[in-house]
């Protein structure tokens, strides 16, 4: 028999086909199902608009065969099958779609659903395959005919007989343990699972298992005997297809746990389908706690991804913004554009869009839970806020709109998390005051905090080092500014009294400036009853400072700190007595003191130990 070479395109392109375009080779089973789903569901339609073509939809199904002894692995399908003609045009030429051609070709174009629209997919099976041959009899034909191929010699058609309409491929495997995998029972069922497990007609295979024999009598021994049957390998229809009133929380909690293999519950689903000009269903779910790898460089986000049932991506990483990466789920949709591998996408627009789409969805259900299911929201916020955070951070404040709804902080009035619209309603006057510690309950035993809850004003608890960040990208919030309160805050005016004090003695004030090396020194009637407090000037915090030196190489990086002393504190008499060596020794003291309120780093501890024994000796 006659060999032809293949059509339109070289053995460049066929080569290019089988080691560059797929990544991996387990896809060629994912596109000869999809190829046989297209051509099941090209009968099937006929037969809606054919009244003399009698097709039962519960008769169309796909059957997987292993023959080790052949070492061939056969895919076939009871479809519309192909004429000799069609063998040739589809086949033979790389990159013709008999599938796009039939919907080309169809009126009712936009309700036929086939995935197999480039055409070759096909040639993924010789990454596996040393021989392919392709055996087909178009339906309400009396011929069938055989195609067969060893790759880019190119191949050859000819008669052959078949009993009934459909296709079946087979493949000779390549002799190598790669490839031989594939002539394993489980190694199909996990791939049939992964790729193609929502195809709508049956995908079957014989499993041969070996079973007990019945015993004829009690003392005879345990013999056993092999038992085919034929099993059903995938589940046909989609949950997220599914109508969501019919379906139970334990389904979609069950659905979730095999899915993403965790072992509890997650916190919310949401399930919903889009239609218009972008068709999709999804169905996302929040977790009720994050994964072992979440918070490292190893974790990648992403949504699965279907076009009609089939698997395109493991995890679409386009799907999901950064700050929303904890979510899971499936998108399905039938509106992509996919390149001739199906691995990559050729066009973004359609992913962008339904991107935007989710990150909508996904914003009001946060804010639902959290209007009405505040104690979830919060354990939602203890797992994932961080990433919200970031998410304003990094962005440079340019997502601040979308997230900051979503902050929720511990505050000093009730020591409960309040929503920044929250503060405001508390305090409609004021500006947002906020501390910063390892813990709200050291926030709350800062003496600047203290004081402002003397002074009537409620302080957000930050204790995650991002939260100065996060606050300084905002900048404000519905024109309220965000104060630390250890920062020197020129809003609260000093008493007139105090003002003259520090005139008086800006002398000795300036030595203590220079003793400590510190940008200011000065009296303060902010502070209630503690002695001296350490804060800020400039865009460097105390606390961004602590966050900074936890970063290798930034120990340069300090912020500007003024030391302010309290006025109405017996330490003021103290310092205004001293003579210049006790100043010196005072100053230090007291400096070191206020590093170690703020959690800071002191440079001498012994000195200040000895230092404090000194005095306590007088």
């Amino acid at each position: 028999m006659k060999k032809k070479e293949f059509k339109t395109e070289s053995k460049k392109l066929m080569d290019l086909m089988i080691n560059s375009i797929y990544t991996n080779k387990e896809i060629f089973l994912r596109e000869l199902i999809s190829n046989a789903s297209d051509a099941i569901d090209k009968l099937y339609y006929l037969s809606l608009t054919n009244k003399d073509i009698k097709i039962k939809k519960d008769d169309l199904e796909i059957l997987i065969s292993i023959d080790k002894e052949k070492n061939t692995l056969t895919i076939s399908d009871n479809g519309i099958g192909m004429s000799k003609e069609e063998l040739e045009n589809n086949l033979g030429t790389i990159a013709k779609s008999g599938s796009e051609e039939f919907k080309k070709d169809n009126e009712h174009k936009e309700n036929i659903d086939i995935i197999g629209q480039f055409g070759v997919g096909f040639y993924s099976s010789f990454m596996v395959a040393k021989n392919v041959l392709v055996i087909s009899k178009k339906y309400g034909s009396d011929e069938a005919y055989a195609w067969e191929s060893s790759g880019v010699d190119g191949y050859s058609i000819s008669e052959t007989n078949k009993d009934n309409y459909g296709t079946d491929i087979i493949l000779t495997l390549k002799d190598d343990d790669e490839s031989k995998v594939y002539l394993e029972d489980y190694e199909i069922k996990s791939l049939v699972k992964k790729y193609s497990d929502y195809i709508t007609y049956p995908i079957k295979m014989d499993i041969t298992k070996k079973v007990l024999k019945e015993k004829k009598n009690k003392d005879d021994k345990d013999e056993y005997e092999e038992k085919t049957e034929r099993v059903v390998l995938n589940s046909l229809t989609p949950i997220w297809k599914r109508d969501k009133n019919k379906i139970s929380d334990d389904e979609y909690n069950v659905f979730y746990k095999d899915k993403f293999n965790d072992y509890e519950d997650p916190s919310i689903h949401v399930h919903f389908k889009v239609e218009g000009t972008l068709e999709y269903n999804a169905l996302l779910y929040i977790p009720s706690h994050p994964s072992y790898d979440y918070y490292t460089k190893d974790y990648k986000k992403g949504l699965q991804l279907y076009s009609n049932g089939v698997l395109i991506m493991e995890k679409c990483e386009d799907l999901l913004p950064d700050y929303f990466s904890f979510v899971k789920g499936v998108v399905d949709t039938p509106d992509l554009s996919l390149n001739i591998s199906r691995e990559t996408l050729q066009q973004n627009r359609v992913l962008k869009t339904i991107a935007s789409s989710i990150e909508t969805k996904i914003k009001k259900e946060l804010i639902d839970l959290m209007k009405n299911k505040n104690e979830d929201y919060i354990n939602f916020f203890k797992n994932f806020g961080l990433q919200i955070k970031y998410g304003i951070y990094s962005s440079y404040g340019m997502n601040k709109d979308k997230l900051q709804d979503l902050l929720i902080y511990k505050n000093s009035k009730d020591d409960k998390y309040i929503t920044l619209e929250d503060y405001l309603n508390i305090n409609p006057d004021s500006d947002i005051y906020y501390a910063v510690a390892e813990s709200s309950d050291k926030c709350s035993l800062l003496p600047e905090v203290k004081s402002l809850i003397k002074k009537g004003k409620v302080v957000l608890y930050c204790t995650d080092d991002v939260d100065e960040f996060v606050f300084m990208m905002l900048r404000d919030y519905k024109d309220k500014k965000f104060i630390n309160v250890s920062s020197v805050n020129d809003s609260l005016e000093e008493s007139e009294e105090t003002k003259k004090l520090n005139e008086d003695n800006k002398d000795k004030l300036a030595k203590m400036k220079d003793i400590i090396g510190v940008s200011d020194v000065l009296f303060t009637d902010s502070l209630d009853d503690y002695p001296v407090v350490l804060k800020s000037v400039g865009d460097v915090s105390l606390g961004m400072e602590k966050s900074l030196k936890k970063i290798p190489n930034n120990d340069e990086i300090t912020s500007k700190k003024v030391l302010e002393i309290n006025a109405k504190h017996p330490i003021k008499d103290k310092l205004l007595s001293l003579n210049e060596e006790e100043l010196k020794e005072y100053s230090n003291m007291l400096y070191d003191m206020s590093l170690m309120v703020e959690g800071l780093t002191i440079k001498d501890p012994a000195k200040l130990a000895e230092t404090v024994i000194k005095y306590l000796s007088k």
